[in-house]
């Protein structure tokens, strides 16, 4: 959802000393992911959870949860006033009086999808407890079952930010202020697991979420979380070192991979 900024330190090259290890450290943020995916199946992601906890007996509920359907499946620039008071069953008078104008109805939205993304997200990470490491390792198996819903659209923040113009600032600011509050929660994460800089840790884990969203709209394909997953063991691996971890896995399993 729009986690990514500027600031990225780039890792050290991956030597081949250390391709059994990263290996090890997939797999267990594989099975990890697995045994928090089993866990996480009654959680609806954003899109599904922003429409159904509108209140669609309101005006007001009707064209959020009216104008989130269409924003997210037509795009914001393609959806006129007019669509969305169809979709809602109100008046124009009603838009123009409850939100004043369509720009101020995409704030609106865009500040309703983020706080429901992050209380999903968060929720999945923290779910089923655990040391920071396994709740880390929850973020791409929650994704892969988001990007899997049949009314993922991608992130509303990526996709409004896109289609306005660059000097547009309004969309950015509530964009970055929703990719502060998921940053710091994963820096929090970082720092409790020990990563030497936990704020470089957080951005580069948020780059790989980013990347994995945009894939999985563009391709459709949920499998991309898994690929992004693999991509983020490499940051864990560090981490592991400091700590002197080592799998006890044999090899026969790591071979399977």
């Amino acid at each position: 959802m729009l986690l990514v900024t500027m600031k990225l330190s780039a890792s050290p090259p991956v030597g081949r000393e250390h391709t059994c290890l990263l290996t090890r450290t997939a797999i267990k943020l594989a099975r990890m992911g697995k045994s928090a995916a089993g866990k996480q199946t009654s959680k609806k992601p954003a899109i599904v959870r922003t429409i159904a906890a509108v209140d669609e007996d309101s005006a007001r509920g009707r064209l959020l949860g009216a104008a989130t359907r269409l924003f997210c499946k037509n795009g914001i620039n393609a959806t006129g006033i007019d669509a969305i008071i169809s979709e809602a069953g109100t008046a124009k008078t009603t838009l123009y009086k409850l939100f004043g104008s369509k720009t101020a109805l995409v704030t609106a939205v865009l500040e309703s999808e983020g706080k429901q993304w992050r209380e999903w997200f968060i929720g999945a990470i923290e779910a089923g407890g655990g040391d920071a490491e396994t709740k880390l390792a929850r973020i791409f198996p929650a994704l892969k079952s988001w990007f899997g819903e049949e009314r993922f659209y991608g992130c509303p923040f990526i996709n409004a930010v896109g289609e306005h113009d660059k000097d547009q600032k309004q969309f950015r600011t509530i964009a970055m202020r929703h990719k502060k509050v998921v940053l710091a929660h994963i820096e929090k994460l970082a720092r409790e697991m020990g990563a030497q800089d936990p704020e470089s840790f957080a951005h580069q884990l948020a780059l790989l979420i980013d990347g994995a969203i945009v894939a999985a709209m563009v391709s459709r394909n949920p499998e991309v979380a898994d690929t992004a997953g693999l991509a983020a063991s490499t940051l864990f691996e560090p981490v592991r070192l400091k700590a002197g971890k080592r799998s006890s896995r044999p090899d026969a399993q790591l071979a399977a991979v």
